[in-house]
């Protein structure tokens, strides 16, 4: 049985079309509009994406910070309290990406964890498993709902609502009423709320006497593939590992220990077998995931996530290619979208400039 948002009732109200994600049931699109007027409203203006989905765990006790850094792969020390942090949950034999995760650092002996949906209950496991006698890890998923308001507006539209907005870049209110973050999924100036489950409804609603676009999962995941930002199940796994990723400014790399460490060090040392990349069609197509991209005649890589990009008005894609191939930013491959094959330019994300301040 699919689980459901709090808000539930209100997306349907607004005549929201509902998808799987996560083991949850999910708006990925509301209608009067659709992906590209939500898309637009971020970019332009603000939206307000319900995310409740999205995994929380409680990791509280004497050292839970030292333990948390102990396992992820972010060195926690190099924030203070009242920050957070994007890092990885790594299987330690291999180095594959569990899960990608953000950390918020509460206090010494308090950190709150927000992981994907569908692996909430994996990061729980293996981080209950290590945990020393001291630190309790507790699953809060359905304790806390979670709003992202995002857009150049996002800002004003807040204070208007009396929640605090001059933060730094992943900072957050010390609150735990409503903790109010500067962070997001879609490379705007926007915040994350994380507010007690049978709260969030008022605060919906106020969102949305404001204004603000609500916004589903498919303008998340075009906004996001702009950016170039990662999707666990797609451009990470635990086939795919941050190197692979080439997101290794996420691993603290010179400390003693974390979940994978040896592996990591060793494919670094080595250079990966393969690479993200970004792909931007050159004329007509639009990329998804798992299509295969040629060099001439030699498959070299795959497609990892792919969508139409209503800012630039283009295919683009993150595709893992064969560091074998040589291949370099501005070279042309080839991506072959439903039997036929499509020029594509090898890029650095993102592929839009990011609004992020």
């Amino acid at each position: 049985m699919l689980l459901s948002s709090p808000l539930h009732d209100r997306h349907a109200a607004l005549g929201a079309k509902f998808a799987e994600f996560g083991g949850w049931q999910m708006p990925l699109e509301y209608a009067g509009g659709g992906v590209l007027k939500e898309h637009t409203a971020v970019r332009t203006a603000a939206g307000v994406f319900d995310v409740s989905h999205l995994g929380k765990v409680g990791v509280v006790g004497p050292g839970a910070a030292e333990f948390v850094d102990s396992c992820l792969t972010n060195d926690l020390s190099r924030i203070a309290p009242g920050k957070a942090q994007y890092t990885f949950c790594c299987d330690d034999a291999t180095g594959g990406v569990v899960d990608d995760l953000i950390a918020y650092l509460f206090s010494p002996d308090d950190v709150f964890l927000v992981p994907n949906a569908a692996n909430t209950a994996e990061v729980v496991r293996r981080l209950s498993a290590a945990a020393p006698e001291t630190v309790t890890v507790t699953d809060e998923h359905r304790t806390y709902a979670v709003l992202a308001v995002q857009g150049p507006q996002s800002a004003a539209t807040l204070a208007g609502l009396g929640l605090p907005t001059d933060l730094e870049y992943m900072s957050f209110n010390a609150s735990r009423e409503i903790v109010v973050c500067r962070t997001g999924y879609t490379g705007e100036h926007g915040y994350e709320l994380v507010i007690a489950w049978d709260q969030v409804q008022p605060v919906w609603d106020a969102l949305i006497d404001a204004g603000v676009q609500p916004c589903g999962l498919g303008a998340r995941d075009t906004l996001r593939t702009e950016m170039g930002y990662l999707l666990h199940g797609q451009d990470l796994s635990l086939d795919i590992t941050p190197v692979q990723a080439r997101s290794g400014w996420a691993v603290g790399w010179s400390k003693p220990a974390f979940w994978g460490r040896e592996a990591l060090l060793k494919e670094k040392a080595e250079g990966p077998r393969r690479a993200l990349r970004g792909l931007e069609l050159t004329g007509r197509g639009v990329p998804r995931s798992h299509m295969p991209v040629y060099a001439g005649s030699t498959v070299v890589g795959e497609t990892t996530s792919g969508t139409y990009s209503p800012t630039k008005k283009v295919g683009i894609a993150l595709a893992l290619l064969d560091t074998a191939a040589g291949l370099s930013e501005g070279d042309l491959v080839e991506v072959e979208i439903r039997g036929r094959r499509a020029e594509a330019a090898v890029v650095k994300p993102p592929f839009v400039k990011p609004s992020v301040r």
